[in-house]
C-alpha cells in the first residue's frame, strides 16, 4: 500500500494544500482512512499527524474505521423528516439488522443518516452509493435493500 500512497501524494505535486483531495483518494481506495496509512500520509507531506487527523475528523464525509461495500445514507433533514424519513431508517435498521451509523459484520453495508442532502423537493431521499433515490417510501427502501443483497446493484 505505500507505494499506492506516494503515487496518490505525487500525482498532487506533494503539496500539502491538497490534503483534502488525497484523503478523498485514499478513502476512495480503501474505503476507509487507514491509521497507519494517515501516519504515512504525515510524513510524506511532511506535516504534523495531528493535522491529518484533523481534517480526516473534522469532515463527516471521511471515516476513520472500516465501511460497507455498500453505504446508504437516509436523510434525515426537515423536509425529508416531515415526509416520513424517520419510518424509512426504522425499515433499513430492520432489514439490514444494523443501528444507523454502524457497518455490518459481513462488510456488505454501511447504514448512515446525514442532515440534509439538498434535494428536499424530492424527499425523503435515501443515497445508496452516492445515488439519490428520491421520494423514497418504505417498500420502496426495501426494493432497493433487496436488489442489493441479490447482487443486482453495483
Amino acid at each position: 500500500m505505500q507505494e499506492e500512497i506516494k503515487a496518490i501524494v505525487e500525482s498532487y505535486g506533494r503539496d500539502k494544500a491538497f490534503l483534502v483531495p488525497i484523503l478523498q483518494d485514499i478513502q476512495s481506495r480503501c474505503n476507509y482512512l487507514p491509521r497507519d496509512i494517515l501516519l504515512e500520509l504525515a510524513e510524506e507531506l511532511a506535516i504534523p499527524h495531528s493535522l491529518v487527523f484533523s481534517v480526516a475528523t473534522f469532515y463527516k464525509a471521511f471515516s476513520l474505521t472500516p465501511r460497507g461495500k455498500h453505504i446508504i445514507n437516509v436523510c434525515l433533514g426537515t423536509a425529508c423528516h416531515v415526509r416520513g424519513a424517520p419510518l424509512i431508517l426504522d425499515t433499513l435498521e430492520r432489514n439490514l439488522k444494523l443501528k444507523a451509523g454502524t457497518t455490518g459484520a459481513d462488510g456488505n453495508f454501511t447504514l448512515e443518516t446525514v442532515n440534509c442532502v439538498g434535494a428536499c423537493a424530492v424527499g425523503p431521499i435515501m443515497l445508496v452509493d452516492e445515488e439519490y433515490h428520491g421520494q423514497m417510501t418504505v417498500s420502496k427502501a426495501e426494493k432497493v435493500i433487496g436488489s442489493l443483497k441479490k447482487g443486482d446493484h453495483s
